[in-house]
């Protein structure tokens, strides 16, 4: 597969866009010091990698692997999508093979977009009716990306109406330095509140005095303005 591989990455280097790759440089934080330090991009939009992962969902695991430790962050995520596509059209062996890889190489996983199009695609979805410890392994890791894949995964559960690990992860994370996981995690709580209000609102009850103001303010953006303002001025 090895000529598959340099086609998929001539394709994508061929698209390249200068403009946009110097704005997602900048979007993505890749500065010194800052969470997406390093990272280089192509400048291509994710509708158009989407089509091109959809096209080559049919590569091996071997070799997605080797593109999801491309220097590019577009060939990372084009990756991803076609371990997407692999899980999504894979029998049990199959799904079993992508969760282990993609575990595996969670270091290439490497900025908030590219948790995000995955981690409830591979991660939630293999452990859906599986032991989920490994989230709280996960959740307690000195990596930042691993930590969101903990509660990024949990959005799989979320669809399917099952609340109660995002609610255990957020408790954990709520202590977390990061502002992407403050936001991560807010994002979640107010995912669990679209569909049990209830749910939601006795989380916060118990726990909003305690919650980064990111965290708060992500989770409760979509609450009737008066509750809005009675958490954020912590008068609940």
């Amino acid at each position: 597969m090895v000529r598959e591989i340099e086609k998929i990455k001539r394709e994508l280097l061929d698209l390249r866009n200068e403009d946009i790759a110097a704005h997602s440089s900048r979007f993505f934080k890749t500065g010194p010091g800052q969470y997406g330090e390093g990272d280089r991009f192509l400048g291509i939009r994710v509708p158009v990698l989407r089509k091109i992962a959809r096209r080559y969902r049919h590569l091996d695991l071997s070799s997605t692997e080797k593109l999801l430790h491309s220097e590019f962050h577009e060939i990372r995520l084009t990756a991803l999508l076609i371990l997407v596509e692999c899980y999504k059209r894979g029998d049990g062996r199959v799904q079993e093979e992508v969760y282990g890889l993609y575990l595996k190489n969670s270091e290439y996983v490497n900025n908030w977009d590219l948790v995000d199009v995955s981690a409830p695609h591979i991660v939630g979805r293999y452990l859906e009716h599986r032991d989920r410890d490994i989230l709280y392994t996960l959740a307690a890791s000195d990596n930042l990306w691993e930590r969101r894949i903990a509660i990024l995964a949990t959005f799989h559960f979320i669809r399917s109406d099952s609340f109660a690990e995002t609610l255990k992860l957020a408790e954990i994370l709520c202590n977390d330095e990061h502002d992407l996981l403050h936001k991560a995690v807010g994002w979640m709580l107010r995912e669990v509140g679209n569909r049990d209000l209830d749910r939601e609102v006795a989380f916060l009850d118990e726990h909003y005095n305690k919650l980064p103001r990111t965290m708060l303010r992500y989770a409760i953006e979509r609450f009737p303005e008066a509750l809005r303002q009675a958490y954020m001025k912590g008068i609940r």
